[in-house]
């Protein structure tokens, strides 16, 4: 496999395994992108464009990122606080005044965004079509009563965070949706090959690839190679129709296709953004300080919103995901269930692949995007594999960020 693009003296590890991936955890397209300290240090890609094709990635190839679309949504209503428009203390019902029913009076804009509001599920899920109305899915989450007190513990909101989001910064605008919002206040500024909501003209000029299922890697002849074996309790939790695992992921029923213009076109806050691994990682470097090669030198968050970002709000076990999960304000923190570069990182995975996060002490912003998703919900071998090789690489450059304890 031929891996193009460049590293910077020291980040040669993280080429390595990039290769890797394709030789031995059978990635078909991907890319990765690193900025240390605002500088560009890792751009590479590699493999085909689509899953399934032939035609081969190239520089500014977009994919679907999936759940790693929340991180880029979580910055919006954190932006807003920023700015004094939005109380993150407030009752939703405050902004959102129909949200209010069957219960709901006390659910906290924070809890949109720590995975508190008891909201994970839909009883009555949304067909594939009504889940890309953008009126819709916020009605459905309005109608909905909390399977939990809200406020008392916390369940990843897989699906049901895009709506709950997305209606929360309509109110809060004047009727801008956060994909609008990320467009005008993020993306263009920072000059981001980053969408939630496919402009048509970006459709037609074809800069999404296709993406699909890839089978488990072959652990090999002697059996030591990567296996991906979720926990019984997690096989189990999927498998029951019943629980609010298998509930969660199905508040969409039957899901769209992803490569279909429609869903690529929609503004899902929780799943559907399309980025290239540079625009991942551009957005995360921004986050946490200047970032060079952009028209204008823009820092998104000022140092107390990238501390509440990052600062812990919901731990434990997780009433959806079942394993212990950390998050702090709409991003997911340093755990066993998605280890990260540091304890003091924050980000978000996308289900089956996708990564991006930012460690502040480390000055490093990492993304990866790749077209063929597997089983994994937030620990994926092949983003973890790079992320490794991002701390050799600092341990080479002289910055030591040790191993993190998971």
């Amino acid at each position: 496999m031929d891996v193009h693009g460049t590293v910077a003296e020291g980040f040669e590890p993280v080429r390595d395994a990039f290769a890797g991936n394709f030789a031995a955890l059978g990635d078909r397209g991907a890319a990765v992108a690193v900025y240390r300290d605002g500088r560009k240090v890792v751009d590479l890609w590699g493999g085909t464009r689509d899953v399934d094709g032939t035609e081969p990635w190239r520089r500014g190839t977009a994919q679907v990122v999936r759940s790693a679309t929340k991180g880029v949504a979580a910055a919006v209503p954190l932006l807003l606080h920023q700015r004094g428009e939005l109380d993150l203390d407030a009752p939703v019902g405050e902004y959102w005044p129909e949200f209010k029913a069957h219960g709901k009076e006390r659910v906290l804009v924070r809890h949109v965004l720590n995975h508190r509001a008891g909201l994970p599920v839909l009883d009555r899920p949304l067909g594939a079509e009504d889940a890309l109305d953008p009126l819709r899915g916020p009605r459905a989450v309005a109608a909905q009563a909390p399977v939990w007190e809200p406020g008392t513990d916390h369940g990843y909101h897989a699906l049901t965070y895009g709506w709950l989001l997305d209606e929360l910064v309509r109110r809060v605008t004047g009727g801008r949706g956060a994909g609008e919002w990320i467009a005008d206040e993020i993306a263009r500024p920072l000059e981001l090959d980053l969408w939630v909501g496919l402009p048509a003209a970006e459709e037609a000029a074809g800069r999404a690839g296709r993406v699909g299922r890839l089978a488990d890697p072959d652990p090999g002849p002697s059996g030591n190679g990567p296996r991906l074996r979720p926990k019984r309790a997690v096989t189990e939790a999927y498998a029951d129709p019943g629980s609010l695992t298998r509930r969660a992921f199905a508040a969409i029923t039957p899901f769209p296709d992803q490569n279909d213009p429609a869903y690529r076109a929609a503004a899902l806050p929780a799943t559907n953004g399309i980025a290239t691994a540079d625009g991942l990682a551009r957005f995360y470097a921004a986050l946490i300080g200047d970032v060079d090669g952009v028209t204008r030198r823009v820092r998104l968050f000022d140092p107390a919103t990238t501390e509440r970002a990052r600062a812990e709000e919901s731990a434990g076990p997780d009433r959806v995901l079942v394993v212990g999960t950390r998050f702090g304000l709409g991003y997911m923190l340093h755990g066993s269930a998605s280890p990260l570069l540091s304890p003091g990182s924050f980000g978000h995975p996308g289900r089956g692949g996708a990564l991006g996060f930012a460690d502040p002490e480390a000055g490093v912003a990492f993304g990866y995007v790749t077209n063929g998703f597997r089983k994994t919900v937030t620990a994926d071998p092949r983003a973890q594999a790079l992320v490794r090789a991002v701390r050799e690489s600092l341990r080479r450059t002289g910055s030591d960020v040790g191993t993190p304890q998971t």
